[in-house]
């Protein structure tokens, strides 16, 4: 049995485990989840928790409303460390973080394997933070699940859709969507940015670029996809790094959605 280490504990997240779980407890503990059902999926960022935790844990705090409910999680994150011309999924058993391992769905895995503009790729996985950033809040706030994970690099907008249609209609699968918002503007134009680009996930839009989301192509995929056009889209929290750990010359924007 093969296990991806966690590549990013001590640099985006802490690598002691109690240091690490009193910190997610604290941030989804701040204030109380949102009003509404529980997400079928979630869009949330995936910086350094000191940047970008509160604003994930506004989407994660909503699943601690029935943590049974979802056995698998369906987790797609942008390719920042090598080149995925379409999309890479794992050949690994587990992913690990300093909270535990998390078993992958093999089946759920094979069933996209095949898919047009999949492949397998480990190097694609190995360093990348999109997706592990994510994992300590899913092991905090689920019960037992199993995990999808799926790094898009170049795949259009109908390719990522049906990887979604393919595992997201199951009942019991939680889509995540990781993804920040705009890069290095100065805080007022990034605050305008991002205003902007919210508005277009409200809308549904299916062609985001990268400029205003680091995860444009999984936003879009999951946009064009019958899953995500059946299901209603709500914003939760949006910020910035000046407005959470950095200065305000060159924020890096963040947002959490909820489509339930």
């Amino acid at each position: 049995m093969s296990t991806r280490p966690a590549a990013v504990a001590g640099y985006f997240y802490e690598a002691d485990s109690e240091r690490l779980q009193d910190h997610v407890d604290q941030l989804l503990a701040a204030e109380p989840a949102e009003p509404g059902g529980l997400p079928e999926c979630l869009i949330v960022p995936h910086a350094g928790y000191v940047y970008s935790g509160s604003t994930a844990a506004s989407g994660y705090r909503c699943l601690a409303l029935d943590p049974g409910q979802v056995r698998r999680v369906l987790l797609l994150g942008p390719a920042h460390r090598v080149y995925v011309a379409g999309m890479a999924i794992p050949s690994v058993d587990r992913f690990a973080t300093p909270l535990g391992e998390i078993e992958l769905d093999r089946a759920g895995l094979e069933q996209i394997r095949q898919m047009p503009g999949v492949e397998v790729s480990d190097a694609a996985h190995r360093d990348e933070h999109s997706l592990e950033v994510q994992l300590p809040f899913l092991q905090t706030v689920l019960d037992e699940f199993t995990l999808v994970p799926v790094v898009v690099g170049g795949a259009d907008a109908a390719t990522v859709a049906a990887v979604i249609d393919a595992l997201g209609e199951d009942p019991s699968t939680l889509v995540v969507i990781s993804s920040d918002l705009s890069h290095f503007h100065q805080y007022d134009e990034a605050r305008s940015i991002d205003a902007h680009t919210c508005e277009r996930i409200l809308g549904r839009a299916t062609t985001l670029r990268g400029e205003e989301a680091c995860g444009a192509r999984a936003i879009n995929g999951l946009m064009a996809s019958n899953f995500g056009r059946a299901r209603e889209v709500r914003l939760i929290q949006a910020c910035n790094s000046g407005d959470t750990a950095g200065t305000r010359d060159r924020v890096v924007g963040y947002a959490t959605f909820a489509l339930d």
